[in-house]
Parts: structure tokens; sequence; C-alpha cells
């Protein structure tokens, strides 16, 4: 069983250390924890400001009050934006590398919901267990509740959807293998922990352990949730669908990307954090979501527009 950090004796812990600060396996920009302080090198954080985990969600007016129908899009800032050409780009250009496309969608598509995925291998031991973030994720129903959630096929750090494809691999395995998940949702104050799980284990090796986030056994389905999570749902794997890849159809490695559709068939919220009369919404200042942007970027909800829906009459 896999234990948390906290609860991991000292001679234990040690072992655990030196297993992961291998270089060809755990960079040790994704190393985290009282061991293991992060020496990340390709961000310099020393001028930015500090983190405010107090910072209050406003909520402030839309970009033109005034605005009715008909009015079209608000004036930029700079008028003269509005005049700026578009460049056409064919995804599939044998010029283009498939890299490029990668950068340019994660960095369009904005901001995108993380799914902190727990699985489990068919082996009974904890140390099978699996905890990987995806980004390449969305809710696409609520009856039944439906999330996609995509899996992408290559080795190529460059052109991958996820900083460890190799994390990929092994939660789609449990996936298939087992039936089971849990979409645990990341919110800020379990930011670095979700985003060291990204961290290339090999297969066996739980991210739990590496991450410091603790698994929780009360699940109704054989794998367990994040603690930490304010928001958790058990999935069970509905369908799997492969594509093949435009840039590499012939690789069997790096050409199939597969796509899984989940269901939702229990919901965890934290109590503090929803309404325990209504059991419907969940507060936004509770939750305190984190969004995938483009790059190593995160993305924070700190503002929200509140715009009602139009209702036509004639």
């Amino acid at each position: 069983m896999a234990l948390p950090m906290e609860r991991v004796s000292r001679g234990a812990f040690n072992c655990i250390s030196k297993r992961f600060t291998r270089p060809a396996i755990y960079p040790p920009r994704y190393l985290h924890g009282s061991k293991h302080k992060s020496t990340t090198t390709t961000t310099d954080n020393s001028t930015k400001p500090p983190f405010n985990p107090e910072q209050p969600i406003k909520f402030t007016q839309p970009p033109d009050p005034t605005w009715t129908l008909g009015d079209g899009a608000s004036i930029p800032k700079n008028a003269a934006q509005s005049n700026k050409a578009h460049i056409s780009i064919s995804p599939s250009d044998p010029t283009r590398a498939s890299s490029k496309n990668y950068k340019f969608l994660i960095s369009s598509i904005v901001p995108r919901p993380i799914a902190l995925i727990s699985t489990k291998s068919k082996s009974s031991s904890g140390a099978d267990l699996n905890l990987a973030p995806f980004s390449y994720f969305q809710v696409i129903n609520h009856d039944p509740p439906m999330f996609v959630v995509s899996f992408i096929a290559t080795t190529q750090h460059s052109g991958t959807a996820s900083r460890n494809p190799k994390s990929q691999k092994d939660t789609l395995r449990n996936l298939q293998e087992t039936g089971e998940c849990v979409i645990n949702i990341v919110s800020e104050h379990m930011l670095q922990a979700a985003n060291a799980t990204s961290v290339n284990a090999e297969f066996g090796e739980s991210e739990f352990d590496i991450s410091g986030l603790t698994p929780q056994y009360d699940t109704g389905v054989g794998v367990p949730r994040v603690l930490e999570s304010i928001v958790s749902i058990e999935g069970k794997l509905l369908e799997t669908r492969e594509f093949e890849s435009r840039a590499n159809p012939n690789d069997s490695k790096r050409g199939k990307t597969t796509l899984a559709i989940i269901e939702g068939t229990r919901f965890w919220v934290r109590e503090d954090a929803i309404d325990a009369t209504k059991l419907d919404k969940v507060d936004l200042n509770v939750l305190r979501p984190v969004s995938r942007l483009g790059g190593n970027g995160y993305g924070r909800t700190t503002e929200v527009v509140e715009i009602e829906r139009p209702v036509y009459r004639s």
C-alpha cells in the first residue's frame, strides 16, 4: 500500500530519496518536498512577486457595460489592432513539424482544466498506483456525467501533449485493464504536488509517494482518490478510440492517440465547498481551480465576469 510522505519512516524515506534522485529518471526540476527542493533551471522566479494564496476572487463589470444586441465586439484598447491581418496556417503541411501544432494549440486553447487521474494496475500491490495530470480533458455530458481524456502516444518531448508520455501510457494501460479511475480536480494549494506527478517514474512506482499526495481508500471503485483534492469523481471506462497520426502514420510508438470516454459514477466534494442541503454548485472561492496554459504556465481564476444569457423575443 502506498504511504503518504508524512507517514514514511526516516529509513524508508532515505531509501525512496535515493531512488528518486536518479537524474536519468527524475529530472531535478520535478522534485519537490522536504527532502527534494525544487531546482528548476528553465524558469527564473526570483524577480516575480510571491504567490498570494489569500487573493480574493473578484467579480467585475463586462468589457462594455453599455453593450446591446448588434453592437459586435468591443473596440480593442489599441484601435489599430482591429486592422491587423490574420495568418493562415495548415496543420498538415508536410514541412511543418507536429511539435509546432502542439505549441500552437496549448498556447491558444486556454485555459484548459486539469484532470489529475489516479489509476491502479491489476496487481493488488499499492505500489502499482499511478497518478498523472492531463489537460487534454473535458466534461462532455451531465446525464450521465461523461468525460473525455486524450492519451498521446509519442516519445518526443518537444512534440508531446504531456511532459511525460510515459505516465500517459501507464494511466491508459491501467484504465484499460481495470476499467476504473478517479478524476481529481487540481486546486491552488496542491499545484506543485500535482505538477510533480508528471515526473517520468518507472511503471510500478507510485506518483503518490513522489508528490506526497495522499491516496484515500474510501471509493466505490478499486482506485483511491486524492485526499487533498476538493473535488474528485470516480469513473468507469465506457470506450476508447484510436486515431492515427498524420505526421507519423506508420510509427507504432508515436503514431496513435487514444481517446477515452469515462462515465462519472460518484462525486466527492469537500463539505465547505458546497451547500449540504442543495448539493449542486461548488463554491469557486473554496475550489480555487488551476488551469493549464502554454509552456510551463498555469492559470488562476482571480476575476469573474457575469453576463446573463440573452432571450429572444419576437
